[in-house]
C-alpha cells in the first residue's frame, strides 16, 4: 500500500515534470517564430554588397525589401537599419514602426502605408542610405513582429523604438548588406 508521502511525492514530480515540458514546448515554439521570420532583398543577398542606388553615392533610396513568416499573433512590425562600424557608435539609418503585419512588400524608396517613421542619427524622418567616411562598413535591416502597435510621438528615435518594444518581440530577424565608397 502506497503511503501519503509517496503520493505526494509522485504528484510532486509529476507536476514538475509537465512545467519543464510545457516551458521546453513554449521556447521551441518562440524558437520556431524567430527561425521563421525572414527579410530578403532582390537588389542584394543576405551578406552580399548594397548597390550604390541605395547609398548617398546613388539616389539614396531605400532597397526594396521582402517579409515572409510573420507570426500570426503579430499585431504591428518594426524595422531599424544601422551601421555598427560608424566611428562615433552605431549609427542609425532607418527607423520604422507600427508596420502592417500582413506586409510581404516595401517597395523601393517607399514607406508601408500606415508605418511611422522615427528620427534616424541625421535627426531626419526618412531613409538615410549608406555613407561610410572610410573603408568597408556593414549595415543591418532588423525587423521585429511585435504583440502590438506601440504609442510613440513620431519624432521618435531609435533608443525610444528599443525601450518601446521592450516585452513586445514575438521574433525578429536581419538582413545584413556591406557597402563601401568605389
Amino acid at each position: 500500500m502506497i503511503g501519503f508521502r509517496q503520493r505526494l511525492l509522485c504528484a510532486i514530480v509529476l507536476a514538475l515534470s509537465c512545467a519543464v515540458t510545457l516551458q521546453a514546448t513554449e521556447a521551441r515554439g518562440a524558437k520556431e517564430a524567430r527561425a521563421q521570420l525572414k527579410l530578403t532583398s532582390s537588389a542584394f543577398s543576405n551578406s552580399g554588397s548594397i548597390p550604390a542606388t541605395f547609398t548617398c553615392d546613388g539616389s539614396d533610396a531605400s532597397p526594396p525589401l521582402a517579409i515572409a513568416g510573420v507570426p500570426k499573433e503579430a499585431r504591428s512590425l518594426a524595422l531599424i537599419m544601422d551601421d555598427p562600424d560608424a566611428p562615433g557608435g552605431t549609427w542609425t539609418h532607418w527607423v520604422l514602426w507600427n508596420i502592417d503585419p500582413t506586409t510581404t512588400q516595401i517597395g523601393q524608396g517607399t514607406v508601408p502605408r500606415g508605418a511611422q517613421q522615427g528620427e534616424n542619427s541625421w535627426r531626419r524622418k526618412s531613409y538615410g542610405g549608406p555613407c561610410p567616411p572610410s573603408g568597408q562598413h556593414r549595415y543591418y535591416f532588423r525587423l521585429y513582429a511585435l504583440s502590438e502597435r506601440l504609442n510613440l510621438p513620431s519624432n521618435s528615435t531609435r533608443k525610444e523604438l528599443d525601450r518601446a518594444m521592450r516585452g513586445k518581440i514575438l521574433a525578429q530577424t536581419e538582413l545584413l548588406g556591406v557597402y563601401a565608397h568605389r
